[in-house]
């Protein structure tokens, strides 16, 4: 009884001691202690991804992956392998498991080591969260605490979420969400048996027994994972012996992309990362929707690929890439593998040139894959010598490939051809024109060649797109379309420009008195500087600023009536979208709106509206537009003031409006005009119809609601197409990043189609395409807008020949808009009649300047 009572004591003292060691443990770490209530609130670093306005993912941005996911999302068989595998008592302890941790105990007594972590999933939640991964005891001290805390914090579905959200499982993935996404390309609801066991036994050796890079020991781990599941009875012995058998199937899946849209992207990349931050935008979890949709954009990448594609194709071939053997073919597995050196991009990739028959070749590419290339895939390639000349049209396919040639090859939509990076470079942007929404846009050829944007960072000279400027300069100064200007040859040189420069037209032709009309839809230059000279420099100058262009960039001389100016592509679509809005200048963006990781709303866009507030407050005082609006207000003439009706009232007291910048009779009268830039005029089966410059987009895009403008610079060193409908307004531009490069020209290609485009390249010929394959795509489907004719526009029947007006009713007349009061007064004489002929020019040949 001595020794029991003796033992008792020392039993009693020791729980003493017992007690004191923890309370006074708990009292040394109590300092260190973060508060675990956080853990309500805590944001989980998730990537920045970036959407198109239809919910295409386009982007995402980050080192950690991660897909959060709701615990009542989590597929209860994933719930059982984890708690099987990690911690079978989770729902029955408070945050620490006592038999885990004398087993755990045991064993450092008996081995010495410190093997078995004896963690509980709450326990894991706590390091994860608080701590490190340190095998220390004061780190195991304060990791016990905090679960204890965290357990009257939060409810075990709460844990067991975060638990599921925070693990790392390897290759970047953080949580089952993403693992899911990451090995299997799936969604967790997607996963099989086999597939959630082997996620399960990820966390505790995310890479040892990572699938992707050791198969074996993975295979081992999902199998024992498997057993526990067994054990657990959470699944019968015919589903474990079906699960054992399955093969592995992991493989690494990138972040499924719906639109690849790069340039758009990084734009919308570089506005958070300037707004919050490099870390906090790539780890806070933001959803940016961008103002772009998907079916435009992919209709602008295809557009703008192709057109580059023709370009490039008619200059000619510059060859093969290298040459990998001469004499003795490689065997298969070499071929590939210097193959391989090369990566494939915007669907070309690099292959050897098995053999060449005489109107056919072999070719094998970097997968083995082996494919013939007809006649028609290499007819194209006659000799490159410079961009203006190339060699003859070849006959037979030797004169073009040899065996052991690396070339690229690319699938054309119905055959593969044999192709060549292109050296051009173009860009096309399109935006909504009543708010400023950027539909679309592409930078560049290729993302992976360059990341330049030329939308938005290459400034160059605008050609013959400034006339619709000019000419809305002279009308709002008294020209009428019908106006006649003298299309003669000019000399009295422009002293400002220090020589004596007297600008042509191209061919070197003119016509005499033209109509405005005819002189815009015709890109005449000399009618284009003499409506200038009626302007004013000073006024055109300030008409040019008006629609956005930077004051900076426009040169004091009379070359700027030929578009001597160097602009953005995103400037250029924005000036010409105030024709097809009634004459306001919208604010381009491309944002519309960012949410949290949470789905919280953090900002959306307010976009400038073009048309007139529904109120008739003034702007208020702070609003960014509103000195220039109520500026341009008080040059508008009395009979346009506030009080005339207006065609488009709009917005709300929380909305920004667009200003007016011209009158939306004179944007009515330019897209007018515009309009016969594609379709043209006359009576072609009287002897006086004629062409507009861009008469091809007339017979490609076949509808009647279409307006543009051709633009070419001198030398050939500039391209442009820019046109709208009243739903869209898009610019394309094509040329060389390299200034000093001429886009040349082509000879005509006996190999090449019928409607084959020769000769000087121009803003019809190597712009336009791209422009008149975009539009195509993007309005299918779409009903043709009907003209809306303005209040204040009248219409009166002219003659061609002298713009005045006229009592016949035959192809020498025309009904001509005007604006009213502007109209003519006179009518044309017999005499008038008898003497003067009706301009014609039915030349197709471009003027260097469209």
């Amino acid at each position: 009884m001595k020794w029991l009572k003796r033992l008792v004591i020392a039993f009693f003292s020791l729980g003493l001691l017992g007690i004191g060691a923890i309370v006074a443990a708990y009292f040394y770490v109590l300092p260190e202690l973060p508060d675990v209530t956080t853990l309500k609130t805590v944001k989980l670093q998730t990537p920045l991804r970036i959407y198109s306005s239809d919910g295409k993912l386009i982007s995402q941005f980050g080192e950690k992956r991660r897909i959060p996911v709701h615990y009542e999302d989590v597929p209860e068989q994933l719930i059982n392998a984890v708690l099987d595998t990690e911690d079978a008592r989770f729902f029955e302890h408070k945050g620490i498991d006592p038999i885990g941790i004398i087993r755990a105990a045991f064993i450092l007594v008996t081995t010495g080591k410190k093997s078995q972590g004896a963690s509980t999933i709450t326990q894991q939640v706590a390091r994860g969260f608080f701590l490190t991964r340190d095998k220390t005891y004061i780190r195991k001290t304060k990791e016990i605490f905090l679960a204890l805390k965290i357990e009257k914090a939060l409810n075990k579905e709460e844990i067991l979420t975060l638990y599921l959200n925070r693990s790392f499982l390897g290759n970047r993935a953080y949580g089952v969400g993403a693992a899911a996404q990451v090995y299997y390309g799936k969604e967790l609801n997607e996963l099989t048996l086999p597939e959630m066991a082997m996620i399960a036994g990820l966390p505790q050796s995310p890479s040892a027994a990572n699938p992707i890079r050791n198969s074996t020991r993975a295979l081992n781990r999902r199998n024992w994972v498997l057993s526990r599941m067994l054990e657990k009875r959470n699944i019968t012995q015919a589903l474990y012996e079906e699960a054992i058998q399955a093969p592995i199937t992991a493989k690494y899946h990138g972040a499924v992309i719906d639109l690849y849209a790069p340039y758009i992207s990084e734009m919308a990349r570089d506005y958070l990362v300037e707004k919050y931050g490099e870390e906090e935008a790539y780890t806070g979890g933001y959803d940016i929707y961008t103002t772009v949709d998907s079916k435009l954009q992919m209709d602008a990448q295809k557009a703008l690929r192709n057109n580059v594609y023709a370009y490039d194709e008619r200059h000619g071939y510059r060859g093969r890439t290298k040459v990998l053997w001469s004499d003795v073919q490689p065997d298969d597995e070499e071929i590939k593998a210097k193959l391989k050196q090369t990566g494939s991009f915007q669907g070309m990739y690099p292959a050897a040139v098995l053999s060449v028959d005489e109107q056919s070749a072999k070719v094998v590419t970097a997968k083995g894959e082996i494919y013939e290339l007809p006649w028609d895939g290499i007819k194209w390639a006659r000799k490159f010598i410079t961009n203006k000349r190339q060699g003859k049209a070849p006959k037979l396919a030797t004169e073009v490939l040899t065996a052991g040639q690396q070339v690229w090859i690319r699938n054309n939509g119905s055959i593969w051809q044999l192709s060549q990076v292109p050296l051009v470079a173009s860009a096309i942007v399109s935006v909504d024109p009543h708010d400023g929404a950027i539909r679309n846009l592409v930078g560049g050829f290729s993302f992976y060649m360059s990341q330049y944007n030329r939308v938005t960072q290459a400034k160059r000279q605008l050609g013959s797109n400034i006339k619709p400027f000019i000419y809305t300069a002279a009308l709002e100064k008294g020209y009428t379309l019908s106006t006649l200007i003298n299309n003669a040859p000019i000399n009295k040189p422009d002293t400002r420009q220090g020589t004596a420069w007297r600008p042509k037209n191209s061919p070197d032709v003119y016509g005499g008195p033209t109509r405005l009309r005819v002189g815009l839809a015709q890109s005449i230059n000399v009618m284009s500087v003499r409506a200038m000279r009626y302007s004013g420099l000073d006024a055109t100058i300030a008409q040019l600023v008006k629609f956005g262009f930077d004051p900076a960039d426009l040169p004091r001389n009379e070359s700027i009536a030929l578009g001597s100016p160097s602009v953005t592509p995103l400037q250029v679509v924005t000036a010409f979208s105030t024709f097809a809005n009634g004459g306001y200048l919208v604010e381009p963006y491309f944002i519309e709106r960012v949410e949290s990781a949470n789905g919280d709303l953090i900002e959306s866009a307010n976009p400038t509206l073009a048309c007139t507030p529904t109120a008739t407050e003034p702007l208020l005082a702070d609003d960014p537009f509103a000195a220039m609006a109520n500026e341009l207000q008080s040059e508008v003439p009395e009979e346009m003031d506030s009080t005339t009706p207006a065609t488009m009232q709009c917005g709300n007291e929380d909305s920004r409006f667009a200003p007016q910048i011209i009158s939306e009779q004179t944007a009515f009268l330019i897209t007018e005009s515009l309009k016969s830039v594609i379709w043209g005029g006359g009576d072609w089966s009287k002897g006086t119809g004629w062409n507009g410059t861009a008469w091809r987009a007339a017979r490609v895009v076949k509808r009647r609601d279409i307006a543009g403008k051709t633009g070419t610079t001198n030398e050939s060193r500039d391209t442009w197409f820019s046109g709208f409908n009243p739903k869209l307004a898009t610019t394309v531009w094509v040329g060389f990043d390299d200034h000093s490069q001429e886009l040349g020209r082509t000879s005509w290609n006996a190999n090449g189609a019928k409607d084959q485009i020769s000769l000087a390249e121009a803003g019809a010929k190597t712009a336009g395409p791209a422009w008149n394959e975009f539009m195509k795509d993007a309005l299918a489907g779409t009903p043709v807008e009907p003209t809306k004719t303005p209040e204040g526009i009248v219409s009166a029947r002219i003659d061609l020949a002298t713009g005045k007006l006229s009592r016949k009713t035959d192809y020498t007349t025309r009904f001509e808009y005007f604006i009213a009061g502007t109209e003519p007064t006179e009518y044309v004489t017999e005499q008038e009649e008898d003497n003067s002929d009706i301009f014609i020019d039915k030349s197709e040949e471009e003027d260097l300047f469209q």
